[in-house]
């Protein structure tokens, strides 16, 4: 038993996956909080089928990378390349989870269900087999990356009006140093499968200056709560500070091109996305 919840720990991603179901679950009470009223039946339908759709998603990436998994020190162990698991077993899994998730989604309103398939469809068949091709494929896992906090919005307000667009728009910008200083750390990892996900496809000052510009970017569009006047003046301020600092950490990336600066970035990046939504989210105007 502990090592079937191990080898589905590890093939929903777990720790990805609750990262997923926390922005969309914060863009929930957000958009709840915009209409003074929050539906907590809802809201835990939307972590469960948030939780289901995410894991299906992920599930189905690694039947799709599994050959590859097998090349990676990383995954190597994971249950399908390690043979654990088998493809039939881990399809199912997934297929059950995406069903069921989507279903607990739809049941909120139909356009939750739909942007539910979609994340599914974009991350699992575009973003995954496009890893190998381009570092476009960055932009690409951008969308469905950003697709959370969009969904969570939906799932309370019923459709997608400016707010939405903004939730969406700071964690799409937010995906890319979050991606580059996570390849930039497992590169020579993702160049045994083949992933080509840094911007230059290698570890260079051309990488580690765009990836430093995409956090200056970052800045301004944190700020659009504040210029949209659903944010107050505090999140202006924890943005720019908070901005400034993840800036700062991709400077010293700039700098030192190294793996200890990268693995850094990487973590701030980790506490940038929470600490933003939960202070707009104790925001809001």
């Amino acid at each position: 038993m502990n090592t079937f919840l191990k080898d589905f720990k590890n093939l929903v991603k777990l720790r990805l996956t609750f990262l997923v179901v926390f922005s969309a679950s914060i863009s929930f009470l957000i958009a709840a909080e915009s209409q003074l009223a929050i539906h907590w039946g809802n809201w835990i339908k939307l972590v469960i089928g948030g939780f289901l759709v995410t894991s299906a998603a992920n599930g189905f990436n690694e039947i799709i990378e599994k050959d590859l998994d097998k090349l990676m020190q990383r995954t190597a162990d994971r249950p399908l390349p390690s043979g654990r698991m088998t493809n039939g077993q881990a399809l199912v899994i997934s297929l059950v989870m995406g069903i069921s998730g989507t279903f607990l989604l739809g049941s909120l309103n139909i356009l939750t269900g739909l942007l539910s398939v979609f994340s599914i469809f974009f991350y699992a068949f575009i973003y995954t087999p496009l890893k190998r091709k381009s570092p476009i494929a960055v932009f690409v896992g951008a969308i469905p990356g950003a697709l959370p906090p969009l969904i969570g919005y939906v799932a309370a307000h019923g459709y997608i009006d400016q707010i939405a667009l903004v939730l969406f728009a700071i964690q799409f910008v937010w995906q890319f140093p979050h991606f580059w200083a996570i390849a930039w750390v497992l590169d020579d990892d993702y160049k045994k499968a083949g992933f080509r996900l840094l911007p230059t496809t290698k570890r260079d000052k051309t990488s580690a200056i765009i990836t430093f510009m995409a956090t200056l970017i970052l800045i301004p569009v944190s700020l659009l709560p504040t210029f949209y006047g659903f944010g107050g003046n505090i999140i202006a301020v924890v943005s720019v500070i908070i901005g400034l600092a993840f800036s700062y950490q991709a400077l010293v990336l700039v700098n030192r091109l190294d793996i200890k600066a990268a693995r850094s970035l990487m973590f701030g990046s980790f506490l940038y996305l929470p600490i933003v939504q939960l202070v707009l989210l104790f925001n809001l105007t």
